[in-house]
C-alpha cells in the first residue's frame, strides 16, 4: 500500500491575494483600481494565508533584489502590516538574506 501525500489546499482568498499581488509587483504601470482591489483582499485572509503570503512575498524580494529590483518598500507603501511581516518573513528564511539587500536601493552613476 503507498501512502498518499495530503494536497496542500490554498484558500480562495489566499489564491486571489497571491494573483493579484503578483500582476501589480510585476507589472509596469500601476491603476488605482488594481492597489484598492489588493487593499480590498487581504483583511479577508486568515491568519495562517497571511503568514504564507508574507513568505510568498520574502521569497519574492529575494529574487527580485538578484535581479537589481526593490519591491519590499512597494509592499510597504501597499500596506505597512503586510511590509512588517514581509520584513520579518525575509529573517526567518533558510538563507542568510539582510535586509539591506532588499530594501537598500541606491542608483550608481
Amino acid at each position: 500500500m503507498c501512502a498518499t501525500i495530503p494536497e496542500m489546499a490554498l484558500s480562495a482568498p489566499y489564491r486571489k491575494a497571491q494573483r493579484l499581488l503578483s500582476a501589480w509587483l510585476e507589472g509596469g504601470r500601476t491603476a488605482r483600481r488594481q492597489v484598492f482591489t489588493i487593499r480590498a483582499v487581504l483583511p479577508a485572509l486568515d491568519a495562517a494565508d497571511k503568514h504564507r503570503l508574507s513568505r510568498w512575498l520574502a521569497w519574492l524580494c529575494v529574487a527580485a533584489g538578484a535581479r537589481g529590483e526593490w519591491l519590499l518598500r512597494r509592499i510597504e507603501r501597499l500596506d505597512p502590516a503586510f511590509g512588517a511581516s514581509t520584513a520579518a518573513a525575509l529573517l526567518q528564511l533558510p538563507i542568510e538574506v539582510g535586509l539591506s539587500i532588499v530594501r537598500d536601493h541606491r542608483k550608481s552613476a
